[in-house]
């Protein structure tokens, strides 16, 4: 915090006392927020600290915490008009995400005077573990919904720098909260908490997310706002329930003058008129101008459109002779359709192709065979597993009822599986580990 910064860090302590005093904000509450608006946001939590170190209660601050989320959502408002976006529009969640995650960075660093000063006892590491497992959540949420559907649109129009730089910090948040987490897990304490290692790392943690939803607010979805339409904005929607959110429940959004459109649908570059309204940041770090977008298409004549991808008939069949399993699919007349090839734990020749499948089991093991079929077809079960030791393999063997959208019974894959070094697997062993 500079010079010039101090007389209203001064006055914002003032202002504190009195709310504190009072039990509500009143009319302090406009010059509590002209004055934040004069600082940083990311002078904020360092400022909550020292006030800390200097006698102000941790109670007495946490109504900042509230204060200073509403600052940020007034901010916001003056560039977007977030109502106009309608109630779940993925743009207002993570706007409404942010507002979480703040409030909880926070907190988590106002919880760090107590355990540096002992205050109540345990407890107060518990509090501290439980914020912490709260934040985790941010990393397979919050940040996953932007590197998996925000960050492919910008890549698409040729920025590719903006979504390495911002992942990199997601993960360095990430691996912060991870390391917190370790430190506060009492088995690993050998009798004593570190106490500094605790506190040192819970305020990296609170610094780390609060600048993620400065650099985002600021940055990140400016950009976006700017650049995706209606249609990219519907296809994120209709993805981002499959993997979550951070503490919010958005409305469902529909635009009905739209269809989905994903990142490779997208043909047109940036416009001379878009590239000045971007923030400035984005301006600093690629050269707009001689961007060359990607054009890329994933759908090729001859391909398959599956549910998920585009894949011709050479490529299926080497995806499934690559598998690292046996797969059977019988049809719904309970006639064997299709096997894979490549290398196979139980024989299969072309000559079972068409053959019902009770002939190709031992007569013994028929009547098991059709009760897991009709057991299947009436929709009471969802898998049939069993497991037998094969000489040095350990063989697991799998059935799944296969079915559409509309449930209706298509038939049975059974899926085969050696999984002896598999189960002898210990420890970790990341991507980063591989050579």
């Amino acid at each position: 915090m500079n010079e010039t910064e101090e007389p209203k860090k001064e006055r914002i302590k003032e202002l504190l006392r009195e709310i504190n005093e009072r039990g509500e904000i009143g009319e302090l509450k406009e010059e509590f927020k002209d004055l934040l608006r004069e600082i940083s946001p990311m002078e904020i939590p360092m400022m909550e600290q020292e006030m800390m170190e200097e006698g102000v209660d941790a109670e007495e601050i946490a109504s900042m915490c509230d204060i200073h989320v509403e600052l940020f959502r007034e901010s916001v408002q003056d560039k977007f008009d977030l109502e106009g976006l309608g109630d779940g529009h993925p743009l207002k969640s993570f706007y409404l995400e942010n507002e979480e995650i703040t409030k909880d960075a926070e907190k988590l660093g106002l919880r760090v005077k107590d355990v540096k000063q002992g205050k109540k006892g345990g407890k107060a590491f518990g509090e501290l573990a439980q914020l912490a497992g709260k934040l985790n959540k941010i990393g397979r949420t919050h940040y996953t919904r932007e590197e998996m559907l925000l960050f492919p649109y910008i890549e698409r129009r040729g920025i590719t720098s903006v979504p390495e730089v911002l992942w990199r910090k997601h993960d360095e948040t990430r691996d912060k909260i991870k390391d917190l987490l370790g430190l506060l897990d009492r088995d690993s304490w050998e009798g004593k908490p570190p106490i500094e290692e605790i506190t040192g790392t819970a305020n990296e943690v609170s610094q780390s997310a609060i600048d993620m939803v400065f650099r985002e607010n600021n940055i990140l979805y400016p950009t976006v706002k700017e650049l995706l339409s209606d249609g990219e904005w519907l296809a994120i929607h209709n993805q981002s329930q499959g993997v979550g959110y951070y503490e919010i429940e958005p409305a469902d959004w529909r635009n009905p003058d739209v269809e989905p459109k994903q990142p490779y649908e997208v043909t047109e570059g940036i416009e001379k008129g878009q590239v000045e309204n971007l923030p400035r940041e984005i301006k600093g770090m690629v050269d707009v101008s001689s961007l060359e977008t990607d054009d890329y298409n994933p759908v090729r004549a001859g391909d398959q459109n599956l549910d998920f991808g585009f894949l011709n008939e050479t490529e299926l069949d080497g995806i499934f002779r690559t598998l690292p399993i046996d797969v059977t699919f019988i049809d719904r007349e309970d006639r064997v359709r299709y096997f894979s090839g490549g290398e196979r734990i139980f024989p299969r020749t072309k000559t079972v192709l068409g053959r019902p499948v009770q002939n190709c089991h031992p007569p013994d093991s028929v009547d098991v065979v059709n009760n897991i079929l009709e057991e299947f077809k009436a929709g009471n079960r969802e898998e049939a597993e069993f497991w037998i030791s094969m000489g040095p393999k350990f063989v697991h063997i799998r059935y799944f009822p296969v079915r559409n959208e509309e449930g209706e019974y298509l038939g049975t894959l059974e899926v085969t599986q050696d999984i002896k070094e598999i189960q002898e697997l210990e420890g970790e062993r990341r991507l980063l580990d591989w050579d």
